[in-house]
């Protein structure tokens, strides 16, 4: 997986791009959370759930379902408080939400991500791994391997969001 904080990339980046007239503070700060939230699942691991059970990291919380299903939950329970349309609300919610197993998907380890959960149980990768799998000890980012990790998340995450991020405020500036 990314680390925790590159899963915010997609959301931040999209949002700051689109400018907060087209996705509100409240909505950016969501999104970025739901961005963040399948990775809830590694406390499974204090359960004694095993990563590659359904209910373990990148299980159900990684599949499309819970990605569709999770932001349409979001709008109908606080539709108001994000102040914009409820379509607008559930794409980038949707979008913010699905981007996380996306990534998970290319990343060079793990078991693969769930997406077809319920219907089964296998894992799948993208065709290619690019992103350097994180450790989830924090001491190892300390080492070569983990300013690795940090270097490849900067190179295939960040760095392609930053830029989306100026070409959609260009884009919005004309």
């Amino acid at each position: 997986m990314p680390t925790i904080v590159t899963h915010a990339a997609v959301p931040l980046c999209l949002g700051l791009g689109l400018g907060s007239k087209i996705i509100p503070p409240r909505l950016l700060l969501t999104g970025i959370a739901l961005a963040m939230l399948p990775d809830a699942d590694v406390l499974s691991f204090r359960l004694g759930v095993e990563y590659g059970n359904v209910f373990g990291h990148r299980g159900f919380t990684h599949s499309l379902l819970f990605a569709f299903v999770v932001p349409l939950l979001c709008v109908l329970i606080a539709r108001r408080w994000f102040q914009t349309g409820l379509v607008r609300c559930w794409l980038f919610l949707t979008v913010s939400l699905l981007s996380h197993s996306l990534l998970d998907s290319v990343t060079t380890g793990g078991k693969g991500v769930g997406w077809l959960w319920p219907w089964s149980d296998e894992r799948f990768f993208a065709p290619w791994q690019v992103i350097k799998v994180a450790p989830f000890a924090l001491r190892k980012y300390l080492t070569p391997e983990g300013h690795q990790v940090i270097i490849s998340e900067l190179l295939w995450v960040w760095l392609p969001g930053v830029l989306m991020a100026l070409v959609l405020w260009r884009l919005r500036r004309r």
